[in-house]
């Protein structure tokens, strides 16, 4: 019974090994994505430029960070309440409303 038990755990711990190896390219083929995402949006916009205008314009725009996401609701919130500590009442739900409701 102790063989069967050992040969299980021994060819368990072989699967697990090698799916660790196989998913390592993976992770780091994953974190590629961004870049690649990027290339491929660039391309596009380069499409209709030659030479060293186009080279220039890949620099830059393979250089250039993605606009910010915007504020969710609740970083809002966050944000408004951080702001409005030393407001109470309707001073404070007139600031809120406000506050939550700004664009950004």
């Amino acid at each position: 019974m102790k063989i069967h038990t050992a040969k299980a755990a021994k060819s368990a711990l072989a699967a697990l090994t090698l799916g660790a190896l196989l998913a390592a390219p993976l992770s780091s083929a994953f974190a590629d994505n961004s870049q690649q995402s990027k290339m491929t949006v660039c391309n596009k916009q380069a499409a209709d430029k030659k030479g060293d205008d186009r080279k220039a314009f890949m620099k830059t725009c393979l250089s250039s960070t993605p606009a910010a996401a915007p504020m969710t609701q609740q970083d809002k919130m966050k944000a408004c309440n951080v702001q409005a500590t030393d407001k109470k009442g309707d001073d404070r739900k007139a600031f809120m409303k406000t506050c939550l409701s700004n664009k950004g």
